[in-house]
């Protein structure tokens, strides 16, 4: 592996909830360019491309300088609209998934998810996480929640060895921020507390509720796999794709951040980032 590494920031024309929203303008950029210009700011990628499906998109990221592929419109997912460009740049070996509705994207975040990934070659994706401490957020199905084995890892997060595929602790140490190995990814409130969510359960450390933040790194070959797999049944039950994985045994390793930035999907969303760049 040389793990030579590619952000690719997936963008779709359509949306449901706020149609054409990433070409949207706020602060005299629209949505996508303010995405663009926070991912190119993060260190991890040798390069930035933006995978767009109309041609729409493709004259907004060449009005400000950017690098963009067409992808099919009909990509069943984002994942799979990155599995696309994968394959189109054959010297890359580590594909980062930046979504495009989120201008206010950390790079230190990024760069995250990528060195965590580099640094295990055992995983196939690697993701963040952020510890929920507020009960509301376990009941809204829109906050994604991720089970998390923090099996080895230090109470602050910290992990002294990664563990491969065959449960062996053998790989180089995993970055600080590791968090653990995701077992299971939900839109309930899961792990369920059988006694009760309580002030104690909402304050553990490591935490015991994790919110998925949707910032994934991948590995060549997970993708080449991925694309050639049906939606499995824990896919379309939960509506998320990262359940193909997780059902076919797949590694997903999870770093912790404190706090995620806010995607834009309603134009509430939309309004409030507006304000915030005002």
């Amino acid at each position: 592996m040389n793990n030579r590494c590619m952000i690719v920031i997936p963008a779709r024309l359509a949306s449901t909830r706020l149609p054409e929203k990433l070409l949207r303008s706020a602060g005299g950029k629209s949505i996508l360019r303010h995405t663009w210009e926070a991912a190119s700011k993060a260190s991890v990628a040798d390069a930035v491309v933006v995978a767009v499906d109309d041609p729409k998109l493709a004259d907004e990221v060449n009005s400000f300088g950017g690098r963009c592929v067409m992808t099919r419109v009909d990509c069943p997912s984002g994942t799979d609209r990155i599995a696309e460009v994968a394959v189109q740049f054959p010297d890359f070996d580590v594909f980062i998934n930046v979504q495009g509705d989120e201008p206010e994207i950390d790079p230190a975040t990024v760069d995250l998810v990528g060195t965590v990934l580099i640094n295990d070659a055992q995983a196939d994706i690697a993701t963040i996480g952020t510890p929920i401490r507020n009960e509301s957020l376990l009941h809204d199905p829109a906050c994604v929640k991720i089970v998390v084995a923090a099996s080895g890892c230090e109470a602050g997060g910290g992990c002294e060895t990664g563990q491969s595929r065959a449960g062996q602790a053998n790989q180089p140490p995993a970055h600080p921020q590791f968090a653990g190995n995701a077992i299971y990814f939900s839109r309930e409130a899961v792990p369920h507390c059988r006694g009760g969510i309580t002030p104690e359960t909402l304050a553990m450390e490591p935490p015991l509720f994790w919110h998925h933040v949707g910032l994934y790194a991948y590995r060549r070959d997970f993708l080449e796999w991925f694309s050639k797999q049906p939606p499995s049944p824990l896919e379309q039950s939960e509506r998320l794709e990262q359940l193909r994985a997780i059902e076919a045994g797949k590694r997903i390793v999870v770093a912790r951040v404190q706090s995620a930035a806010p995607g834009i999907d309603t134009e509430a969303d939309f309004q409030a980032f507006a304000e915030r760049i005002r």
